[in-house]
Formats: C-alpha cells, structure tokens, sequence
C-alpha cells in the first residue's frame, strides 16, 4: 500500500494567520491537505460525493476549531483525526456497515506484495466499508491498533481481526483475479 500524503508541513506563523481569521492563509492550508483529505474519505468511503462532503464537513470543522490546535503535535496530524471522524461518522450513519467473516489463511507468496498501488485499491473498492476502513487506516494513514479500536469504539481485537481479515480478502480477490489472467505466451 502506498503512504498517507498527510504528513505535510505547515508554518506555524501560516496556523497563527489562520487563527486570526485571515482567509488568505485558511486558503493556503485548504490548498495544502484538499487533496489528501479527499482521498483518504474516497478510500474510507468509497463513494466520491460522500469524500466531497468529508472534504468540506473536514475544512469547516478546522476552521470553527483551529484555537483548539495546541501546536505540540503537527497540524498534519490534527487535521487528519479530524477528517478520519468525518468519514468515520459516515461510516457508522450507513446501512452497509458489514465487517468480514473470518477467511481461510493464506499460504505461499504474498500476492498482495506484488500487486500495483493501482490493482490494490481497484480490489479495496470491493471489501466492505467497515474492513477497507480499518486497512486503510492501519496500513496508509499509519493508525495504530489501539487508535483504530477508539476510533470505531471498539475493542484492539476487532481492529487486529479486521486488518487480518481484510487482508486475506484482498489476496483473494487477487488470486481470483490472477485465475482469470491469460499467461503471457513464451517467445
């Protein structure tokens, strides 16, 4: 899986303009993480008018609460809690919200360790929201078990299961796609 594209540094004297209500710098900011927060509720979410309201729900929430930021843990990081909640809170609002069974464990070569950044997340598309969201959030965003399980108000061991069990499912749907996948025809 590819990394989170969170992790960008902001001026804190770009925050301080911000706080004071200069729009221009709000703008700078907005610029800065539009990007990164929409993807990260596309991939939560997997339904891109439902990341565009995360996007905005995300923007107005820094906004109403960027006094709250303490500048003792990077902006980056508050901004990302604050989009994971808003996609998070879809999440939860959702009559989809399905967890994975447990699967057969997988054994052999990891097929997901050769797969393309581009067929992991054409596969993530097919898990249910619930498991892709914990994937991501455990493999991209870099979420620690214990954050994911407070996140979802949920036990570290639904977490830990999710992040199994989502994994073996991708494989899966990965040797499935690979059965389908005519061999190349040797020269």
């Amino acid at each position: 899986m590819t990394a989170s594209t969170f992790a960008i540094e902001v001026p804190d004297l770009l925050i301080a303009r911000a706080r004071r209500r200069d729009l221009g710098a709000f703008e700078e900011i907005y610029r800065l993480f539009n990007r990164p927060v929409y993807t990260l509720a596309l991939r939560i979410l997997n339904h891109e008018s439902e990341a565009f309201d995360v996007l905005q729900d995300t923007f107005l929430k820094a906004f109403e609460q960027l006094e709250s930021y303490r500048f003792d843990a990077p902006f980056w990081a508050w901004l990302r809690k604050i989009a994971v909640n808003a996609a998070l809170g879809r999440v939860r609002g959702r009559r989809d919200f399905v967890e994975l069974e447990a699967l057969e464990e997988h054994s052999g070569d990891d097929p997901l360790q050769a797969a393309t950044s581009a067929e992991v997340a054409q596969l993530l598309q097919q898990l249910p929201t619930v498991s892709r969201a914990v994937l991501w959030l455990y493999h991209v965003e870099g979420y620690s078990h214990e954050e994911i399980a407070q996140s979802f108000e949920r036990s570290v061991s639904f977490s830990k299961s999710q992040v199994a069990r989502a994994g073996a499912k991708l494989r899966a749907l990965l040797a499935e796609d690979e059965i389908w996948t005519p061999a190349p025809i040797p020269c």
